[in-house]
């Protein structure tokens, strides 16, 4: 069992900062690896993801200690959350005084914990630092980019985040090329991903394309969201699209008449396990998800993504990914349903074998 302090009491040590879906996944392995290790660490869950199926869920599934505190922060603008994790965050680290703070991604937890840290003189590894898309339209670009210029650790998940690193002044000494403990998680599952138990316990079709659409580019406009619901409907015109339907979108594509086609199949959303898992069943995957890329890399099935960039190169030039405009969509659906575009037989992207969480506790315990 994990040695941490019980909320509000000092614990020292490794905290990590987890808010989010993929903060979870990620933490898992490294979590699991420096318990290994006899690591003293505790876990803080700073409730931006507050909805059961979007935060605890990934705990229980993911083997995750329960956390030390739940800080409850909610949603609210990027302002206000972000102020309100800064507060929370640095009445946090001062009772508890911990040795290194370890944030994961690039969400608005990603970056309050880093620099209240900072401020504090607190040590700071960013797992997954170095990912550009080099869009400043999104909020993560300025979360990622501005953490990884505060943190004295930076935990590479491919080779090309060393090279923007080296571009900002990172020094080279900061920066470890660890590999995906994302993938380390999927690895690690693999053989829970039972796709014909998925598909008879929803009632689903054996041939589908997976959906998931959640960014502001593409679900916050009402005319934008109104031309991507009918690319979808265009799909379903082929195929079943099967949708988890994520809190943020829900109400523009819902207003956009996303569940009107009968062959459109809108699911609440999922747990880590059920999700995989519909990845891993589908033909297709149509997606704006960062996450989403990586793991339909893993598993070989196609993947279109709906942005102009992305921040993982490494899924286009290594795996199944390719960035797609909504005009495209139906069209290329089409194509790998025929089998016309099916996913590219190449090498999995380097590093990304299942041990990245081993290297990150390695590395972490050969400098306490």
């Amino acid at each position: 069992m994990m040695s941490s302090a019980p909320a509000g009491s000092p614990s020292g040590g490794i905290v990590h900062i987890v808010g989010a879906r993929p903060n979870f996944v990620k933490a898992a392995p490294v979590v699991a690896a420096l318990e290994e290790r006899g690591a003293r660490q505790s876990v803080v869950h700073t409730g931006q993801h507050y909805d059961d199926r979007m935060s605890a869920v990934f705990f229980r599934e993911l083997g995750l200690p329960r956390p030390d505190v739940d800080l409850g922060v909610g949603s609210g603008t990027h302002a206000e959350q972000t102020a309100a994790l800064m507060v929370r965050l640095e009445q946090e680290f001062t009772t508890r005084s911990p040795e290194r703070v370890l944030v994961y991604g690039d969400v608005n937890s990603t970056l309050a914990a880093a620099l209240v840290a900072a401020k504090l003189g607190i040590p700071v590894g960013h797992v997954e630092a170095g990912l550009r898309s080099f869009d400043w339209s999104m909020p993560e670009e300025a979360n990622r980019t501005l953490t990884d210029q505060v943190c004295d650790m930076a935990f590479v998940t491919s080779p090309e985040a060393v090279g923007h690193l080296a571009r900002e002044g990172v020094p080279s000494h900061r920066v470890h090329f660890v590999g995906n403990p994302m993938i380390d998680t999927l690895l690690a599952h693999l053989d829970r991903f039972d796709t014909r138990a998925l598909r008879d316990r929803l009632h689903l079709p054996e041939v589908y394309t997976a959906a998931t659409l959640h960014r502001p580019a593409n679900v916050d406009d009402p005319d934008t969201a109104a031309r991507l619901v009918g690319r979808l409907h265009e799909i379903a015109d082929q195929t079943p699209v099967v949708m988890p339907v994520h809190p943020r979108g829900r109400e523009a594509l819902a207003a956009a008449g996303l569940g009107e086609h009968p062959g459109v199949h809108l699911l609440e959303p999922l747990g880590y396990t059920d999700f995989v898992t519909l990845v891993r069943g589908a033909a297709a995957v149509v997606t704006d998800s960062g996450g989403v890329q990586e793991e339909s890399t893993i598993l070989g099935v196609p993947c279109l993504t709906l942005r102009p960039n992305t921040e993982r190169p490494v899924t286009i030039t290594h795996g199944t990914n390719r960035l797609v405009a909504e005009a495209e969509l139906p069209g290329l659906v089409s194509k790998i349903l025929a089998g016309d575009a099916a996913a590219r037989d190449t090498d999995t992207p380097p590093l990304w074998d299942g041990h990245a969480g081993e290297r990150i506790a390695t590395i972490l315990r050969g400098t306490s």
